[in-house]
């Protein structure tokens, strides 16, 4: 896949590490030269020196080949400007700003652009923590929480995860263990200090607790 990313700050920086590590073609584009000290060493894509609004500069980065154009510089009207260039002349099939004002959110969801608000996204989450009561919540579905966790077993112990079902209304949905990730059957067997996700009922939760590690 090859993608272009205009801002190379704190989040360009590390959308572009991250991308590069995933082993996707990586363009970041940013006027200030310095702003690419940034980057992680081992970042292995191209940097653009540049204007994001410039067609020349856009070429330079490859926008004719581009998969995903990715705008998240600071300003939100220029980030809006550099995507509707991206998609409207060029034609780039999935572009995506970063977006600081919720305010402007629906206003972008009807003129088709996709975004993500950094303000709505942390302010949520911290919300969703509160209302839980606890640090590993992911996400609430219905009855349900969906929780992250280390396990609390004590050393060498272990527990089934068809047992971990019967005890509580809960399923555990993937783990890991010894740096290796599995989907659990009947058989799957959870050891101490191995991180799973679990989705367990809001009823059931307080006492599962117990199995997470603070």
């Amino acid at each position: 896949m090859n993608v272009i990313i205009i801002g190379c700050g704190r989040v360009g920086s590390h959308l572009a590490t991250l991308l590069s590590d995933a082993g996707e073609n990586v363009c970041i584009i940013d006027r200030r030269p310095k702003s690419f000290e940034e980057l992680d060493p081992d970042f292995n894509g191209r940097t653009v020196r540049g204007d994001g609004r410039d067609e020349d500069v856009l070429e330079e980065a490859g926008i004719e080949e581009c998969d995903v154009l990715a705008a998240v510089t600071s300003n939100d009207n220029l980030n809006l400007m550099m995507v509707e260039v991206a998609r409207r002349i060029y034609g780039v099939e999935h572009v995506i700003t970063r977006l600081f004002s919720p305010k402007r959110e629906n206003a972008y969801m009807k003129v088709g652009v996709d975004f993500a608000c950094g303000t709505t996204l942390v302010a949520e989450e911290i919300f969703a923590k509160i209302l839980s009561g606890h640090g590993h919540h992911i996400d609430t579905f219905g009855d349900y929480e969906l929780v992250r966790f280390a396990l609390n077993l004590g050393e060498g112990q272990a527990i089934r995860c068809a047992d971990i079902a019967s005890e509580f209304n809960a399923r555990v949905m993937v783990y890991e263990h010894n740096d290796q990730t599995f989907l659990p059957d009947k058989n799957s067997v959870l050891h101490d200090g191995d991180v799973a996700i679990v989705c367990v009922s809001k009823g059931d939760f307080g006492e599962f607790s117990h199995y997470m590690r603070s």
